[in-house]
């Protein structure tokens, strides 16, 4: 019989978790994987684009070429090219014999408007930065460190019973005491659990999280917007008619009203348009489903964490509207789910009960532990008629 108990508690023993003295959970995800995919896409995208407008004008050289008449210089000409790109204006005669101008300056302004689209995009990233994740990584981290610290008081009692057990005498006595414990709940720990459905209460995680990816929908908006007012104006516009005639230029009559220019860098204008338009609309649904992730509970995990004594918040049916902290909470649990070392041993009890349940009652990490250990979940029935034959 000794060598059974001593195989329980070795079984107890490897069950424990290690316990954390180190540098506390380093490695915690503060941005759901799908959160940190938008980022990267939303500021890293325009910043690539930028990249390659600065790369296509530092290669090619000047981003126009313009017809100067063939009696003018080569200093003329380039300064006919410089000033054109200057003015960046577009001219065009009219039936009635005025000009008509138009300003092509989305051109000259491409790759600042995709750093300010950037910077822009980046501002929904700052604000989760500063104004949720320092109370998101306190609440990650005492919840993590309670659920793990839940489970590992949950085998240490039941190492107790088991020692408390051996030196028992009389088995009534035992299982007198322990029915007595568990109707008094003495095994339960709700700390952890009314903090859980405080959080119920609580909505400034839940705003933040909603204003982020509300001021996403919006700034990729404003980006179509941009692009559908000012790029699709001038984006199949090849070749203008520029005027150097100003100034002191303005009566000299051997300089013609008009030059024509090309604009050599119009692929490259029209490259990241198109793809910015294709990339961002990809975006969207992507954000969109960040956003309906809040209308419905994660009821795995919480079915799994209902093993731990006093965490029973789907048993009792405590939980109501999604939208609110301890959702948000919830999803970032999954997200960190390594860090949580007693979920990987709770899935594997809680898919052993499930095979178990008809055959005996079990509840509790407790309750299983103990028949693992080789004690019954409750009074064994021959106690009980034995108890039932000397009371009649």
């Amino acid at each position: 019989m000794s060598l059974a108990h001593t195989a329980a508690e070795y079984m107890l023993s490897d069950a424990l978790l290690p316990d954390r003295r180190g540098p506390r959970l380093k490695g915690l995800r503060l941005e759901l994987p799908l959160d940190r995919m938008v980022k990267f896409v939303a500021v890293g995208f325009p910043l690539l684009l930028m990249s390659l407008a600065f790369a296509q004008e530092f290669s090619s050289g000047s981003p126009i070429n313009c017809f100067s008449p063939s009696n003018f210089s080569i200093r003329q000409a380039a300064y006919v090219d410089s000033s054109c790109w200057d003015s960046l204006v577009h001219h065009e005669q009219e039936e009635s014999g005025q000009y008509k101008t138009k300003s092509l300056w989305p051109h000259k302004a491409l790759p600042y408007s995709m750093l300010a689209l950037a910077v822009v995009m980046y501002l929904p990233v700052l604000l989760w930065q500063y104004a949720a994740v320092p109370a998101l990584s306190s609440d990650l981290l005492f919840i993590i460190s309670e659920l793990d610290k839940s489970y590992n008081r949950s085998i240490r009692l039941v190492q107790h019973m088991v020692k408390i057990r051996q030196k028992s005498s009389d088995p009534h006595v035992f299982w007198d005491e322990l029915e007595k414990a568990r109707k008094e709940r003495y095994f339960e720990f709700p700390l952890l659990e009314r903090y859980l459905a405080c959080k119920q209460r609580s909505h400034s995680l839940v705003a933040t999280y909603l204003l982020r990816n509300s001021l996403l929908l919006l700034f990729t908006s404003a980006t179509y917007l941009y692009l559908g007012h000012f790029h699709l104006d001038v984006f199949f516009q090849e070749e203008f008619s520029c005027s150097i005639k100003t100034g002191l230029l303005s009566d000299e009559t051997h300089i013609p009203d008009l030059i024509t220019c090309r604009l050599t860098s119009l692929s490259v204008f029209q490259i990241v348009s198109l793809s910015t338009v294709a990339i961002y609309t990809l975006m969207v649904p992507v954000i969109i489903y960040n956003l309906t992730q809040l209308c419905q509970w994660d009821k795995r995990l919480l079915s799994i964490y209902e093993m731990l004594p006093a965490f029973d918040l789907l048993s009792r049916k405590m939980l109501g509207c999604p939208i609110n902290d301890l959702n948000v909470i919830l999803l970032f649990l999954r997200a960190n789910i390594s860090e949580l070392i007693s979920f990987s041993w709770l899935n594997v009890l809680c898919v052993l009960k499930d095979t178990t349940a008809q055959k005996h009652n079990i509840d509790t990490v407790v309750d299983f532990m103990t028949l693992l250990a080789g004690l019954e979940p409750s009074k064994p029935k021959h106690l009980t008629h034995q108890v039932y034959d000397e009371n009649p």
